[in-house]
């Protein structure tokens, strides 16, 4: 009896856990979490101390996300580069990329641009904010950074600024490839290591499908408050109007010129979960696992690809950030003043905010905001605190710039593995 019951119920089962197993994708998880993160956000009446657990859960959060980053990048850069370098393909990948990182950025900047000459938001009250702190890209500092005192501290420090790390990789690789005799070993070593993390990176990722209940929360606390003020609305809309068209419909478009012929929809199905991440975090190396993860179990891109093609854009292409800014910059010129931004201006602001666009690397988690004070700062005539009228909505400006960011690394990744031959071919039912 009991085995004829077995027998019934074990296919049932089976097909349940299918079932089951489909309908949790990562993204899926990520999304509920997301809802229910907004719903509680709306409906939970305000209350001081209930905002203050939501912003303390918010940077657990982030520091579980990013937890495994370091480690991953040291290994599976140093592991990768030395691939590309073995097969004498690392300068040409490396040109290709940054090449797509000045065309790409150009083309995000202009048409962010554009769009705020064009169609400018209305203005926004002239609010009275006492200055706290000076926001500055500190670029001397960031250079003598990426050679410390001892090579080996990039490794213990809190992975708020990457490129060192990146440096560190570089030189690793260069070091594997002088005498195969001495560093086989090692290459095995860098190699175990680099999969390892890659596996404690992904149970990270499961879990934060229930973790992003509490950054939509404390997201859309704060943009309740920031709607029911009402004066930022036209700029919310417009910086949302421009996320969709850059996303969903310029980046599609130029997928179509690979060959052979891609289907764009599914590339920005495959990058939900990256998507989805940035958006509620904010955040460059929160995203990243999520990114690497989706992009290799996704499309079948190889590791030496994805690693190098995320990092560089993760590094040196904000354009998101620096668009988001610039047109932000606009608003707040306008509402100072009644006369209008001459062309000349506009040319000048847009060459400012790509260059500001390449220096973000420092600033993984609010790189739209600090692009906006430089801006500010760098223009002079009395806008150098302008900036703060936006303050109330910063987070949706670091939201904002964050998305369009993670989702140009993420097409872009794609475009270049495709190219350079190291992206695979896999069915959508199979994506995580």
């Amino acid at each position: 009896m009991t085995r004829r019951w077995g027998s019934i119920l074990r296919p049932l089962a089976s097909s349940f856990y299918i079932e089951y197993d489909v309908a949790m994708k990562v993204w899926i998880k990520l999304l509920i979490g997301s809802i229910l993160g907004i719903l509680l956000g709306f409906l939970v009446p305000e209350h001081q101390r209930f905002f203050e657990s939501l912003a303390w859960l918010e940077q657990l959060v982030l520091r579980i996300g990013r937890y495994a980053v370091v480690p991953l990048l040291v290994f599976s850069l140093t592991i990768g580069m030395y691939e590309l370098r073995h097969d004498k393909q690392f300068w040409p990948f490396v040109f290709k990329n940054l090449l797509l990182i000045a065309g790409v950025s150009v083309l995000v900047i202009f048409i962010g641009v554009f769009a705020a000459y064009i169609f400018p938001p209305s203005r926004i009250p002239i609010l009275a904010e006492e200055q706290v702190e000076i926001i500055t890209l500190n670029a001397a500092d960031n250079i003598t950074e990426l050679f410390p005192w001892n090579m080996l501290s990039v490794l213990t420090g809190e992975g708020m600024y990457l490129l060192p790390v990146c440096v560190f990789a570089f030189f690793m690789a260069m070091g594997l490839s002088y005498d195969k005799n001495y560093s086989k070993s090692v290459i095995f070593l860098v190699d175990s290591l680099s999969r390892i993390f890659y596996h404690i990176m992904s149970f990270f990722i499961e879990t934060l499908g229930f973790l992003m209940i509490a950054l939509a929360a404390y997201w859309a606390i704060r943009f309740r408050d920031v709607v029911q003020a009402e004066i930022y609305k036209n700029l919310i809309g417009m910086l949302g109007v421009l996320c969709v068209v850059l996303v969903f419909i310029v980046f599609p478009l130029l997928l179509l010129f690979l060959k052979p012929r891609v289907n764009p929809w599914l590339v920005l199905y495959g990058n939900a979960g990256p998507a989805i991440t940035a958006f509620f975090s904010g955040d460059m190396y929160f995203s990243l696992p999520v990114q690497m993860r989706h992009a290799k179990e996704n499309f079948g891109i190889k590791r030496k690809s994805n690693v190098i093609s995320l990092s560089l854009f993760g590094t040196f292409c904000r354009a998101g950030s620096a668009m988001v800014a610039v047109v932000a910059f606009i608003v707040i010129v306008n509402s100072y003043s009644s006369l209008g931004i001459p062309v000349t201006e506009i040319i000048s602001m847009s060459f400012r905010a790509l260059i500001i666009s390449f220096v973000l690397a420092r600033h993984p988690g609010n790189g739209a905001y600090v692009a906006l004070a430089v801006l500010c700062a760098g223009y002079g005539r009395g806008f150098e605190q302008g900036y703060l009228i936006l303050k109330p909505m910063a987070f949706y400006l670091i939201a904002a710039g964050t998305f369009i960011d993670v989702m140009i690394a993420s097409f872009a990744a794609y475009a270049t593995a495709r190219i350079s031959g190291y992206a695979g071919e896999k069915h959508a039912e199979k994506f995580i």
